[in-house]
């Protein structure tokens, strides 16, 4: 289980490492959070296996180091993003960037997890347009 978790995690890793960071900020935003969430079958696969691996982690103490370094890792990236926002001035003025990581780091896990338990009712356009819309919540129009 261990194995495969470490797996998938290097695969998004590698996917968010290879997209560009040029061009419009919520673009490219929209673009790394797609390669979390479940927009295809090969990321719902990836979902499933984390949200199989988080489970499994509840009651196999072993595993509990790992479940807490992914964990903590995507919380870095909500809370790199936020950071990156507000020093580029993008980011509506007075919002608590470290509340606004936590609460994006939120909608996205809950996201995933819909989209895995009833990904033929949470469709992965309403999973983009979701993200799309909660970052239209956060940026300077």
């Amino acid at each position: 289980m261990a194995f495969s978790m470490r797996l998938v995690a290097e695969r998004i890793k590698k996917r968010i490492q290879s997209l560009p960071q040029d061009g419009d900020p919520q673009e490219n935003i929209e673009a790394l959070i797609g390669q979390i969430v479940p927009l295809d079958e090969d990321r719902l696969a990836e979902s499933q296996i984390w949200i199989a691996f988080s489970t499994f982690a509840l009651t196999e103490p072993e595993l509990r180091p790992l479940s807490r370094e992914i964990h903590d890792s995507l919380r870095d990236v909500f809370r790199n993003i936020l950071e990156a926002l507000a020093q580029s001035q993008l980011l509506k003025p007075g919002l608590d960037t470290e509340l606004e990581a936590k609460r994006f780091h939120a909608l996205v896990d809950g996201l995933l997890v819909h989209g895995v338990i009833a990904s033929e009712v949470v469709l992965a356009e309403e999973i983009a347009g979701i993200v799309a819309r909660h970052l239209d919540s956060l940026l300077v129009p």
